[in-house]
């Protein structure tokens, strides 16, 4: 009795961990149809078996990177206030952010804080020098300060988006794509982005930035800390091209092969319109409509910051592509001839357009 029940226990326990195992593994399975890669080359590898052809290749997906530290950083001129006349800064509010900036902390703040105390010093600086007679000494030692960081201003603000750690994870292309059914909320970085364009005009039209505006840098680089958003937008456009391009190719190549017309058999035009609705209507096309609509969204504010003076030479071929635009027009020119070549078919074969 003591063995029946032993054995019975022990075939229970292996029942069970079969079925955890075929659980995770549905779970995985169930994640893993949603990535768009795999959704990406299921569409080709039914288009390819109704064609009777071989499935195309994953293609090779190359993007511009982001320009090395050593070739973006700027160097600003080093201008210690130290404690130029200390009754008159202490009376303009000056004195005790010269302190901190000076302060062993002070001296190794990040590239966010770097730009923060810049734009605190001068609007600090204007306040000031407003207080001051025009013939006080420490007036015209305040202006030659602030004359120089003004020139300095946008190379802060160049060094914090291109060398900075927390913007540069934001703005390097990642190497995953959102997946079809997951594209995550944007809210925090959409509003990290456009506060930061903000001051980036402000900047360009060399008008003063207000305190309220520099204390919320802070803030949007710890909106961006918890995602690559930008990266992974950038990295999710391009790939999506390359498998519309892909495909599209596939396509053409063997469109010849595809009957239509009177007295002639048009299953394999009817196999393809199932496939096509199935797999690229379904889920394809809302994806790509989402990654279009979300590059829109951010686009204007990229350019706004993109626009600011002083920017790096070598940042150049990256501004081109994702900002200026080279990779959106390729992604719609990509998903407009995809969607192109159906329509061709389609009207090449009498099939009406709608969910068949």
């Amino acid at each position: 009795m003591h063995r029946h029940f032993a054995s019975n226990l022990l075939n229970t326990s292996k029942l069970l961990i079969r079925l955890t195992i075929c659980g995770l593994l549905i779970l995985l399975v169930g994640c893993d149809r949603q990535s768009s890669d795999n959704q990406f080359a299921n569409y080709a590898d039914r288009l390819a078996s109704v064609l009777e052809v071989s499935s195309p290749k994953a293609p090779d997906t190359r993007l511009p990177s982001l320009p090395e530290v050593s070739d973006t950083l700027q160097r600003t001129e080093d201008v210690r206030m130290g404690l130029i006349d200390a009754y008159e800064l202490r009376k303009c509010g000056l004195f005790h952010l010269i302190a901190e900036r000076n302060s062993v902390l002070g001296k190794v703040q990040d590239r966010t804080r770097q730009l923060r105390y810049e734009l605190l010093l001068l609007d600090g600086l204007g306040h000031c020098i407003a207080t001051l007679p025009e013939d006080d000494n420490v007036r015209a030692q305040l202006l030659q300060v602030q004359a120089t960081k003004e020139d300095d201003l946008p190379k802060y603000l160049w060094n914090m988006l291109l060398t900075g750690e927390e913007w540069q994870k934001q703005f390097k292309p990642a190497h995953a794509a959102f997946s079809l059914s997951n594209i995550p909320d944007a809210t925090e970085t959409m509003q990290a982005m456009s506060g930061l364009a903000h001051i980036a005009s402000q900047i360009s039209a060399q008008h003063s930035v207000s305190a309220q505006s520099a204390e919320r840098l802070l803030s949007y680089e710890e909106n961006i800390h918890t995602s690559r958003y930008l990266g992974q937008l950038f990295y999710s456009m391009v790939r999506a091209t390359d498998w519309l391009n892909t495909t599209t190719t596939l396509l053409n190549q063997n469109d010849a092969t595809v009957m239509c017309g009177p007295n002639r058999n048009q299953q394999k035009a009817n196999f393809l319109e199932n496939v096509f609705y199935k797999f690229f209507v379904t889920d394809i096309q809302p994806y790509l409509a989402k990654l279009d609509a979300r590059y829109q969204d951010i686009q204007p504010d990229l350019q706004t910051l993109f626009a600011t003076p002083r920017r790096p030479a070598a940042v150049a071929d990256y501004h081109s592509f994702y900002v200026n635009g080279d990779m959106y027009r390729q992604f719609r020119d990509a998903t407009l001839n995809h969607v192109s070549y159906w329509q061709t078919l389609f009207k090449r074969c009498g099939i009406k357009v709608g969910q068949p």
